[in-house]
């Protein structure tokens, strides 16, 4: 019997979240409607934040964010080395320019010691460093108070797309942010909830709320105490109900109330969906514990229960082996299993060659990870006999004897 294809990540959609986005196609109003605000609602709540404002994808609320944080031409944002590139070029998005820090050899974030050096490099040039973003690998958020203290008053901007449902090293929700000013969830398909394509900030700061909200919808103002040159048509000072003010550029980043609607019946699975995997994960970390050639990253108990694993990563010595990593990720493929490399670090792509001219041996930690990483199979829908047999496919793909480098 052929066994069905195992991705890196997968979406888990129930009849119920089917007949929440059946009852918006059926409503008054498939987008600028109710719903957004009740999911924006539900996640603030889960997380502890006094706001949240959605948007179609976290890119979209993350380039929001280096706007209402102000980032311009003169500026420097700090992310980083490995990430998705979206992290970097909301930064350029908005006229600033990025920097770049190496990553912490064991969470795989933000290394605030690198990021301190990055600092006083960019400040002693003249540039000024007005906003950081930190990621959180895997689902994972680590050294959050080190990194605010390092950041000082400067803006911090955290990339916490795979990490709804997650806590900090203190066990506070991420997104609650105790030690950010912007927190930023994705909701695409593989990550630990889905609204199909979709994201959200979470903020305590009104003022940034309010920032966020007017970026996403073109920079238009309809709420009349915001008003800049109301038109009025009575002595009374009444406003025309069709008035609107755009008072800046912005974008459509809208979340529509259909993809809300999905988003919002996901929210009540999210507990179940995160304890899933970490049973998963503690499948693998069992598997492999034993096992010279493949680690387990992000595997210290502490930071199991902490993150929302969305991704399980390994670090395979590929060189050592004599195997390349190719090799290995067309065997699984020829078994139906699909792993992936999370992430070529940014500053290798040609836009950012292009731009800074960067020498990869300055971030030696992300090099290293790079070149031995890789992304198995984890999501909610998967049994553990997924888990067995990806064990197995790998042990097979690194030609690893059957006496006990793995166990299955």
């Amino acid at each position: 019997m052929a066994r069905r294809p195992l991705h890196y990540g997968r979406q888990v959609v129930d009849s119920e979240d089917i007949a929440a986005v059946v009852e918006v196609l059926k409503s008054d109003f498939l987008t600028q409607g109710p719903v957004v605000a009740r999911f924006e609602h539900a996640v603030a709540d889960r997380v502890g934040a006094a706001h949240a404002v959605a948007f179609a994808n976290a890119t979209g609320a993350l380039h929001a964010s280096a706007n209402a944080c102000g980032i311009g031409p003169g500026d420097v944002g700090i992310t980083q080395a490995i990430t998705f590139c979206a992290s970097a070029n909301v930064f350029r998005h908005c006229g600033g320019e990025v920097a770049f820090c190496d990553i912490d050899r064991d969470s795989i974030g933000c290394d605030p010691k690198a990021l301190a050096t990055v600092i006083a490099r960019e400040e002693s040039a003249g540039r000024q460093v007005k906003a950081v973003m930190p990621v959180h690998m895997g689902g994972l958020s680590a050294n959050s108070k080190a990194i605010r203290e390092v950041a000082g008053s400067r803006f911090i901007i955290e990339d916490a797309s795979h990490a709804l449902g997650a806590a900090d090293e203190n066990g506070r929700p991420v997104g609650c942010c105790d030690h950010a000013d912007i927190s930023v969830f994705s909701f695409h398909p593989v990550k630990p909830i889905t609204s199909g394509e979709g994201g959200i900030a979470t903020t305590n700061d009104a003022a940034l709320a309010d920032r966020l909200r007017l970026f996403r919808n073109h920079g238009i103002e309809k709420e009349a105490d915001n008003f800049r040159f109301a038109e009025t048509e009575d002595a009374a000072g009444d406003v025309g109900p069709w008035y609107y003010e755009q008072q800046q550029l912005g974008y459509n980043y809208r979340l529509s109330d259909v993809h809300a609607a999905l988003g919002l019946s996901q929210m009540g699975k999210l507990n179940a969906f995160v304890q899933r995997r970490r049973a998963l994960a503690a499948r693998y970390d069992s598997a492999f514990r034993d096992c010279v050639q493949i680690t387990s990253l992000q595997a210290n108990a502490a930071w199991r229960k902490q993150s929302s694993h969305h991704l399980y990563l390994v670090a395979i010595d590929f060189e050592a082996i004599a195997i390349s990593r190719r090799e290995v990720m067309r065997a699984l493929q020829a078994e139906e299993i699909w792993t992936q490399v999370h992430y070529i670090p940014v500053y290798r792509h040609p836009y950012y060659r292009d731009r800074y001219d960067l020498c990869f041996d300055d971030f030696p930690v992300a090099e290293r990870y790079y070149a031995n990483t890789l992304t198995l199979p984890l999501h909610p829908g998967m049994t553990d006999a997924d888990v067995d047999h990806v064990v197995a496919a790998l042990g097979r793909a690194l030609n690893l004897s059957s006496s006990g480098e793995c166990k299955t």
